[in-house]
Order: C-alpha cells, then structure tokens, then sequence
C-alpha cells in the first residue's frame, strides 16, 4: 500500500514539475516585452471610413443648385411655431422671416427684440452665413435667444435656404463651383467667419 502511495505521489508531483516548466517556458516564448506587434492592428471593413477621416464637405452653392424649395416648405414647418414667413406677418417668438435673405443681420423685423450677441454680429443674411446659421445658431452667436438647435443636414440646410430665398427675396443663387476647382473652404477657413448666411432670425 505504501509503495502505491509512493507511485501515485511520484507520478503527481512528476506532472506538477512538468506543469510548472511549461508555463515558465510558454510564458519567456509569448511574453509581452518582446515587442513583435504586427505592422496593422486589425483589418479595415469595407464601407467603413478610417477613423480620422471625413467626407469633404460638399460648398453650400453646389447644394443651392440642385436644391428642392418644396422639401424646404416642408422642413420650415419645424421653424413655424416660432415664425411667421408671410409678407406683413406677425412676429412671433421669433421675428418674421419674410425677405430675410439678403437683409441685415438683426435688423428691422417689426421691432423685433433680437439678442445683443446676434445684434452685435453685422453684415447681412447672405447664402454661406444662412447655412452656418442654421447649422449651429449658438455656435454662430453664442447667446442668442434662439433655441433651435440647428439642421444637421447640408441638403436640408439648402432645402430650407432656396424656400426663403423665394419668401420676399428672390436674390440669384450663387454659382456652383466648377468640377476640379480648388475648393474655397481651405482659405474661407483662415479667414475671418462669413457673416451672412442663416435663417436670419432668433426663436425667442
């Protein structure tokens, strides 16, 4: 009996050694600090835009071109609760918007109380400045009474745009740039913000 014991806990203590010279084998082998990373982490998916990278903006004058005024009707009916479009029309929470492209930033409008922040701005309701507006009416006058939060889309930003535009105004649309030209945007960029595009009027 106590040779059994002996074999059994000869073969058990045996298998622990080899066990345990294993793991220190396999761990020198696979250990981290030998720096062997692939060149790639991981493998890009079709259809998936590489992180960093973002779709060039397509200029608000190429949307304008092709832009529909009845889907802008439609969209416009999100900004109706707080404005009026009619000529004559009464102010609202927001001012009258009837032929705003084209007029002066905070100006006129009955009388409309407008913010100080978006009274201050100057110039007037031009195409580009419409379209920096109404993508981010805070982010073009940080404090203004309007509590819309802005249309994410360049096409519904056009849409709503050539709708206004036909509200009164009716100026020209400006011309598309042509295909393969440099784009403007870069040298926009440095210089100092437009100061003429949005739906020219704040919510309240």
């Amino acid at each position: 009996m106590s040779d059994r014991f002996n074999t059994i806990a000869g073969w058990v203590l045996g298998a622990g050694i080899v066990a345990l010279g294993l793991s220190s084998l396999s761990g020198h082998y696979f250990r981290a600090d030998k720096n062997e990373r692939p060149e790639t982490m991981g493998y890009p998916i079709a259809g998936v835009a590489a992180e960093g990278a973002s779709a060039a903006a397509v200029p608000i004058e190429t949307l304008l071109a092709k832009a529909d005024p009845a889907k802008g009707q439609q969209i416009f009916q999100k900004c109706a609760a707080c404005h009026t479009i009619n000529q004559g029309g009464a102010n609202g929470v927001g001012p009258n918007l009837y032929g705003v492209v084209g007029d002066e930033i905070a100006k006129g409008r009955g009388g409309f109380a407008f913010s100080a922040s978006l009274a201050g701005k100057g110039g007037k309701w031009d195409f580009k400045t419409l379209d920096t507006w109404l993508t981010n009416p805070r982010g073009f006058a940080d404090g203004t009474k309007m509590t819309f939060a802005g249309l994410d889309s360049a096409e519904d930003r056009a849409n709503v745009i050539v709708y206004l535009n036909q509200q009164g105004s009716n100026l020209p649309l400006p011309k598309a740039p042509e295909a393969g030209a440099a784009p403007a945007a870069a040298d926009d960029a440095k210089a100092a913000p437009s100061k003429d595009a949005a739906s020219g009027a704040e919510s309240k």
